[in-house]
């Protein structure tokens, strides 16, 4: 998944909301003072100036930011400046490869307390965590899954994109690692590593008929929809979310019986933290139902992992209602991907979209 895809698309819902936030929303603890340093994608959750004043207000701890524009970057950053930074954001399967390089260090879940409503498979997936201990903290996920029109009958497998009935009515995204995963999880394997490669493409290669677009960005998405160039799609949920909420499009989003394309971010605290008790303190903020309550709805979020917090949104709120708990439990959480993988998998998209255009 790209930052464009849950990052930067936060900021076309920008508002300037300063919260009356309190004491409150912090646990009854004893914190540190001081600074940190947070590690991030640039105006994504961590950096919101309202939550930042309110945090620090509560805690005495000041928060600055460094920014980073690839995860490539990110670790690049927690190699060569050892001892400069106290919390980073990090994905599911970047976390793995932190993890494996000794560049984050446990987390202490006692300075966490707003952990215990943290879904329990996404806290003990296998990229947070090392030898049964827990590296970082969940904090929000969303998914790949299919969008159909409203009105159509809604699908329950992957297999509507391949479905005769909607010959040059789908859309599918140019990503090869989304598509290849797509179908693994159709023919019935681990979308990571799925084992027969060949069957996938053919299964990819078998969608041709029906496939009418191949997208890349949110924006030709929205457009090719409004313009009734496709009406089934892989889509994501928080881009169903704001093409619901923003273009008013008519979007239902469906997630297969197979699963959801899934990702995780995590808030990971790196070796040597100079202020690793006020970083746990900020990713425990980062994680309450009060704060995220106001960063969905006043700006637009991401899923929260706290469960909590998902419920804690109105009822009749779009994020809720897309994404819902029991898809936190059958979805498949994206993992790194060794470099020889990676070129199998685009090796083989290439084929297909070469097929697809004769």
């Amino acid at each position: 998944m790209t930052g464009i895809t849950r990052r930067n698309a936060l900021k076309l819902m920008s508002a300037t909301f300063i919260a009356g936030a309190s004491v409150s929303i912090l646990p009854k603890m004893a914190f540190s003072a001081g600074t940190i340093t947070v590690l991030n994608w640039q105006g994504y959750g961590t950096d919101e100036a309202w939550s930042i004043k309110a945090f620090q207000e509560a805690t005495g701890v000041e928060v600055v930011h460094d920014y980073y524009s690839s995860e490539a970057e990110m670790l690049t950053k927690l190699r060569t400046n050892p001892g400069t930074y106290d919390l980073v954001v990090l994905n599911a399967a970047r976390c793995a490869q932190a993890m494996a390089e000794d560049l984050i260090s446990p987390i202490d879940f006692a300075k966490v307390p707003n952990i215990a409503s943290v879904a329990a498979n996404l806290r003990s997936n296998e990229n947070f965590n090392k030898d049964g201990v827990g590296y970082a903290v969940p904090w929000v996920w969303g998914l790949t899954a299919v969008a159909m029109r409203e009105g159509l009958p809604k699908a329950d497998s992957y297999a509507v994109l391949g479905d005769a009935a909607y010959k040059g009515r789908v859309g599918l995204q140019d990503d090869a690692v989304g598509v290849i995963a797509a179908a693994a999880l159709l023919t019935g394997q681990d979308m990571n590593n799925p084992k027969d490669l060949d069957l996938v493409k053919e299964t990819l290669k078998g969608f041709k008929p029906n496939v009418k677009l191949l997208w890349s960005t949110e924006d030709q998405w929205n457009k090719s929809f409004a313009a009734k160039e496709f009406d089934v799609a892989m889509y994501w949920s928080g881009g169903a979310v704001r093409s619901r909420r923003v273009s008013k499009l008519p979007v239902d989003f469906v997630v297969p019986k197979e699963g959801g394309i899934g990702w995780v971010d995590g808030l990971g605290i790196p070796v040597d933290a100079p202020n690793a008790e006020g970083a746990h303190a900020f990713a425990n903020w980062m994680i309450d139902p009060k704060f995220y309550v106001e960063w969905a709805t006043k700006a637009g979020a991401p899923a929260s992992a706290n469960t909590a917090a998902m419920e804690s949104l109105p009822a009749d709120d779009l994020s809720r209602q897309i994404h819902k708990p029991e898809y936190i439990a059958t979805m498949s959480i994206m993992s790194a991907l060794p470099d020889d993988r990676r070129e199998a998998f685009n090796n083989l998209w290439q084929e297909v979209k070469a097929f697809y255009a004769e």
